[in-house]
C-alpha cells in the first residue's frame, strides 16, 4: 500500500518539484474531483479511469444482530471504473 505521503514524495521526485508543491497539486486534484462528483458530473483521467456516481434505491435490509427488518434510505455511491490500459498493465 502506498500512503499519501509516499505518493507525494514520488510525484515530487518524478516531476522535479518540491514535496510542498506536489502536496498542493494533489490536494487541488482531490478537491476538484470532489467538486465535480458533488455537482453530479464525472471525472475522466486518461490511462487511469473514470470517477462517477451511481444512485442506490431505497431498500429493506436486516439488522444482523437482531434479525429485525430496517429501511435503508436511497443514496448515491461513488464508483471508479478502471481504464483498459491500466487494467492490462496490472494483469501482465
Amino acid at each position: 500500500m502506498t500512503t499519501q505521503a509516499e505518493l507525494i514524495a514520488a510525484v515530487a521526485k518524478d516531476a522535479g518539484v518540491s514535496q510542498a508543491d506536489a502536496g498542493r497539486v494533489l490536494d487541488a486534484i482531490v478537491k476538484n474531483i470532489h467538486k465535480s462528483l458533488t455537482a453530479g458530473g464525472d471525472v475522466r483521467i486518461s490511462n487511469l479511469g473514470v470517477f462517477d456516481t451511481a444512485a442506490r434505491a431505497a431498500r429493506e435490509g436486516r439488522n444482523p444482530a437482531t434479525g429485525a427488518t430496517i429501511k435503508i434510505a436511497a443514496s448515491k455511491a461513488v464508483r471508479f471504473r478502471v481504464s483498459k490500459p491500466l487494467k492490462d498493465a496490472v494483469n501482465k
